[in-house]
């Protein structure tokens, strides 16, 4: 992988050891502390095109403040409000520009700061009893207020695998209906309770496209913040090319060759689409697959 991976490489330093420490939290909370502007769940950018940073005296009174870690010595917070952040928990348009502007390591400090603020306001009851839920750990927890309760919650990250399947020196992608006109990608799903890695890739290749992967072995991975996705990329072979589509899933799967992935890949370098099938973006763990896919020969 030549190019980092969108929203890896974060410049914030997470200080694990600072969180347990609530008097080394409470002095991070000078003035010199800086606060994550956020429009919602959107990033604010300055007109320079980085992230907007203000002061914790930005954050209304009523807000938690989630503790992100440090930068040099100054603290790093983000602001929980009251209100549940309006707009979609998915990639809106702010979020798209963001990934196109932004250096990948303030691009990573958002990310986390998104994935982080989003559980936060999901998570105000227990999912236990129900009763309230507080802040803990600079945000890297909730408790319980029940006393019968004091069930403990921390952040979730969901596992998705998304992959690659190679036959016959093809290619087997596929586009959903949500996915701009053109546009095919590697296939992929979440992780099911009680599988492996590797079951899930044999199962959601199976469901979407009929085809029986094999051998499947890790690439690369990406923290994918809409909402607080891991997508774990992956590639597998399969031996019979036959394709039976999951119609309810998806809008087309199909094979594609080793030049017609190379063009569409040349293709997105210059702002354009391929002749077989428009890549998916930079900034997508997909495309990072199918380059690897092209580059390894």
């Amino acid at each position: 992988m030549h190019a980092p991976i969108a929203f890896s490489g974060s410049h914030v330093d997470r200080a694990d050891h600072i969180r347990n420490d609530p008097a080394a939290l409470e002095a991070l909370k000078t003035w010199q502390a800086r606060l994550l502007r956020m429009d919602g769940l959107d990033p604010v950018l300055t007109p320079d095109n980085t992230l907007d940073w203000g002061s914790l005296s930005d954050a209304a009174p009523d807000s938690e403040l989630v503790f992100l870690g440090l930068d040099g010595e100054r603290g790093c917070f983000a602001e929980v409000r009251n209100s549940y952040p309006s707009g979609s928990p998915h990639a809106g348009p702010a979020s798209w520009n963001a990934m196109a502007v932004l250096e990948a390591g303030e691009l990573a400090a958002y990310g986390g700061a998104r994935s982080l603020v989003g559980w936060h306001s999901r998570h105000r009851f227990c999912a236990v009893c129900g009763s309230a839920t507080v802040l803990a750990k600079g945000g890297w927890q909730r408790n319980c207020t029940n006393e019968a309760c004091k069930a403990e919650h921390f952040p979730r990250v969901d596992p998705v695998t998304i992959m690659t399947v190679e036959c016959e020196g093809k290619l087997l992608l596929g586009r959903q209906p949500r996915f701009p006109a053109g546009r095919y990608s590697a296939l992929a799903g979440f992780v099911e309770p009680g599988e492996t890695i590797e079951e899930a890739v044999v199962r959601e290749v199976f469901e979407e496209a009929g085809v029986r992967a094999r051998d499947v072995e890790y690439v690369t991975s990406q923290p994918w913040p809409f909402p607080s996705s891991l997508m774990i990329g992956c590639h597998a072979f399969a031996d019979d090319p036959a394709i039976v589509m999951d119609e309810t899933e998806m809008e087309d799967v199909r094979w594609f060759t080793r030049e017609e992935v190379t063009e569409a890949l040349e293709a997105t370098e210059r702002g354009e689409q391929g002749r077989a099938f428009g890549a998916p973006p930079r900034t997508a763990v997909a495309h990072a697959l199918l380059r690897w896919w092209v580059e390894r020969g």
